[in-house]
Formats: C-alpha cells, sequence, structure tokens
C-alpha cells in the first residue's frame, strides 16, 4: 500500500504487463491492420513507429507522473494539483466511457468466434455472410457483450493490482507467443503471402499524405491508449521506485510489436487468399474465418488466434474499466462495489445500443461536421469519431499544457525522474511536449472535421 492506502502493484513486471495490456488490444490486432493496408502499407508502418518514438512514450511518461505524484483517480490526479484542471480527468472519463460502449461489443464478436472456432470452425459457405448475419442480429451479440462486460467488471471488484495484475502476468506472455505462431505460420505457408509482406513491410513513399499521418497518429493514440487517463490510472497504483521513462519506453515496443505482429498475420494471409484486404472492421474476422477455416490445422490456428485476441481484449478493458471505476469509487464516494456496478451498468446500456445498432437500428444515422458538410454515421463509427478523433488529441493536447505551464518543467521533472534518481529533462524532452505533440493533435483534428480530404 501507498501512504495514501492506495494499493500498489506487487512488481515492476506486473505493472508492465497491466499497462501493456491496457495498450494492447483490438486497436492493435483489429485496427491496425486494415488501416495499414488503406494507409499504403510500409509508409503507414514507418509513419507509425516514427510517431510512437516521438510521440506514444513521451505522453505516456507525462500521465504516469501525473498518476505516480497524487495516487488518486482521473480527475483528482489533476485537481491536487490545480483545482480548476479536473476536467481534464471528466473529458477521459467520458472518453473512455464512449470507447467502451463500442468496444466492449467488438469484444463479444471476438468472444463468439473463437468459441465457433473451438466447437466446429464452420462459419458456412460465405463468412462475410456470417459475419454480418451475426452482428446484426438483435439479441446473440449483446449476450456475448454482456459476458464479456461481467467478466472484467467482476475481477476489477478485486482492484487492477490482485487478480488482474496476476491474470496480466499470464495472459500477455501467452498472447506474443500466439501471434509470433500464427504469424509465422501465415507467412511460411499461405501462396501468394510474400507479396503481401513486400507491401506491408517495403514503402511507397509516393503513398504518403498527411490523410496517412494523421490516420496513423489516430491509431498510435487509440493503440497506444494516451489522451484517456489509462495511465493517470495505472501510475496512482505506482510505487516510487519505478523508473517511468524506462517502464514507458517497454510499453511502447510492446504495444507496436504487437501491432507489427498482427500486421504479419492479417495482411500476409489477406494477400495469399486474394481477399479484400480494405474491407475494414469486418477484415480479421472474415480473413481468419474465411482462411484457417479451410486450412489443413486451420481450425486450430484459428482458435488459438482468436483465443490471443480475446486476451488482448481483456488485458485492455480491465484498464478501460478501471479508470471510470476508480472515479465513481474516490472522486463521487461511492466505494468500490457501488462504482463497479454503477460504471457497468452505464457500459452496458451503451453496449445494446451499438449493438442494436448494427441490426434493428441500422437505417439511424447521426451527423457530424465537416468542412464538406454534414456527413452521417451509424453510432459504432460516430463514437470512434468522437472518442478517437476528438477526445484522444483534445485530452493530449491539454496534458501536454497541463505539464508545461500548470504543473511546470521543475515538478514534473522532480516526480519523473525522482529527484535525478533516474535521470534529468532535456531541452528535447521539452520541445516534444511544447511543440511536436501539439502539432500532431492537430493535424488528428483537422482530418476529423474534413480539412485533409
Amino acid at each position: 500500500m501507498s501512504n495514501n492506502g492506495q494499493a500498489q502493484f506487487k512488481s515492476r513486471f506486473g505493472y508492465i504487463m497491466v499497462a501493456a495490456g491496457a495498450a494492447i488490444g483490438l486497436g492493435n490486432i483489429w485496427k491496425f491492420p486494415y488501416l495499414a493496408y488503406r494507409g499504403g502499407g510500409g509508409i503507414f508502418l514507418i509513419t507509425y513507429i516514427i510517431i510512437i518514438i516521438l510521440m506514444a512514450h513521451p505522453m505516456v511518461e507525462m500521465e504516469t507522473a501525473i498518476g505516480r505524484h497524487t495516487k488518486l483517480d482521473t480527475v483528482s490526479v489533476y485537481e491536487k494539483i490545480n483545482k480548476k484542471w479536473g476536467f481534464v480527468g471528466w473529458i477521459a472519463n467520458i472518453c473512455t466511457l464512449g470507447i467502451n460502449m463500442f468496444y466492449v461489443v467488438v469484444g463479444g464478436w471476438v468472444m463468439k468466434y473463437a468459441v465457433q472456432f473451438i466447437i466446429s470452425g464452420d462459419f458456412g459457405e460465405d463468412t462475410n455472410v456470417f459475419f454480418n448475419g451475426f452482428i446484426s442480429k438483435p439479441v446473440e451479440p449483446i449476450i456475448w457483450a454482456f459476458i464479456v462486460m461481467a467478466i472484467t467488471s467482476f475481477l476489477l471488484l478485486f482492484g487492477i493490482t490482485e487478480i488482474v495484475e496476476r491474470v496480466t502476468k499470464v495472459i500477455m506472455p501467452a498472447l506474443f507467443v500466439i501471434l509470433i505462431f500464427c504469424a509465422v505460420y501465415a507467412c511460411a505457408t499461405l501462396p501468394g503471402a510474400v507479396e503481401g509482406l513486400k507491401y506491408y513491410l517495403i514503402p511507397d513513399f509516393g503513398n504518403f499524405s498527411f490523410k496517412v499521418f494523421a490516420d496513423a497518429a489516430t491509431q498510435v493514440l487509440f493503440s497506444v491508449g494516451i489522451g484517456w487517463g489509462i495511465f493517470t490510472t495505472l501510475g496512482a497504483s505506482l510505487p516510487d521506485s519505478n523508473n517511468l521513462k524506462g517502464d514507458a519506453i517497454m510499453v511502447s515496443i510492446m504495444d507496436t510489436l504487437a501491432a507489427v505482429l498482427a500486421g504479419f498475420v492479417v495482411i500476409p494471409t489477406a494477400f495469399g487468399a486474394g481477399m479484400d484486404v480494405s474491407k475494414g472492421p469486418a477484415l480479421l474476422f472474415d480473413v481468419m474465418a474465411g482462411i484457417y477455416g479451410s486450412l489443413p490445422g486451420g481450425r486450430l490456428i484459428g482458435s488459438f488466434f482468436f483465443v490471443g485476441v480475446m486476451f488482448a481484449v481483456f488485458s485492455s478493458l480491465f484498464t478501460f474499466f478501471e479508470i471510470s471505476m476508480k472515479t465513481f469509487e474516490i472522486k463521487l464516494n461511492m466505494g468500490r462495489k457501488k462504482g463497479v456496478l454503477v460504471v457497468s451498468v452505464i457500459i452496458f446500456i451503451g453496449n445494446i445500443l451499438v449493438s442494436l445498432w448494427w441490426g434493428p437500428l441500422s437505417g439511424i444515422k447521426l451527423p457530424w461536421p465537416n468542412v464538406q458538410g454534414i456527413e452521417f454515421y451509424n453510432l459504432h463509427d460516430w463514437l470512434d469519431c468522437f472518442t478517437g478523433y476528438l477526445l484522444l488529441p483534445l485530452g493530449c493536447l491539454l496534458t501536454c499544457i497541463f505539464v508545461a505551464k500548470i504543473w511546470g518543467w521543475d515538478g514534473y521533472e522532480k516526480e519523473l525522474f525522482q529527484n535525478g534518481r533516474d535521470g534529468k529533462l532535456h531541452g528535447f524532452d521539452k520541445a516534444l511536449t511544447i511543440a511536436v505533440i501539439p502539432i500532431f493533435m492537430v493535424i488528428v483534428l483537422l482530418n476529423v472535421f474534413g480539412f485533409l480530404g
């Protein structure tokens, strides 16, 4: 326990596994491969890695330092340094609740496919028909989402540093083993996979654009989990002995490796089968069900793969839920059990609406402002824009301002490096905070409102 009674992680390895688990999820395995294909393959990959280096680990450092300094919930960590800045934490809570409303639904899809592979591996003659038929059902997807939400909420009743830490220590290494195994299998056995590898790894600089850059930056925000309270929440449970800079680098490397490995599995597999790699959210499900369902031993590989993705879903949701649960528990004085219950109910109501929007409510569209005029999205896509393309960059911008202008460099450096024990703040670090990251975020914001075409 910390001095103020806040439970702490039992080991540095446990924290890194939980933090990496929070970062590694559907953003890496479900979303990254189709964005990489749409963004030009190799050029998207290089752009993504550069943004990770310049933006991801500095943001992880800042957010974790804020959390450890105050050891409170996502709202109170800002208020303790400056009472007027609690709104940054409330933005993070709104953002994470919005993301959970569609993330849990997709997690339910993953669980359905994992079970389907294990019990039969039968997805019919047309896997896309199976996918669309399943997600458009009014009841079944909601049941799967409820199971995912219930498991996550139950484990979090005991806090993120107890059962969750022990579970994540096992499932994160297992996830990497599964991804490496599936990547080697895909690249070594599927005809045509080499062409997919070339497209994925060899950059064509003619494909670069500000749109590609903005998409890569947004993917880093969602994939690493910066700008929405993940690391302020986890940082609150960190002991002073942890080297935050070293931890941030490790988390960023593991997150990037997971995304790259997922690309090695999905893109060569889709190329090798001649499938439409640009189909978006359905890509992961159609590719794996369509290819591995028909190959010798493919059912076993498909089962392993979707179990691995399920590990990634839970490892992320543990922290996603914890952000709001801790706020309700501490800031709103609900206590742990009531906080868990209230947050779970709010998320599940959102899950029901998002799931129904793929089926009975699919004809209803929500407006989104664009420089070309008003666009209309279903609830999933609208929430994706609102959280991933608006609130996440806004959260990063505000955090940079908070560190540089409100907390100040001296206070930040003292916490980050523990009074010089772990190093010191350099001019390059400050330049990233006051110039580079804000410029990146402005590009993302211009993109979501259509200014980049």
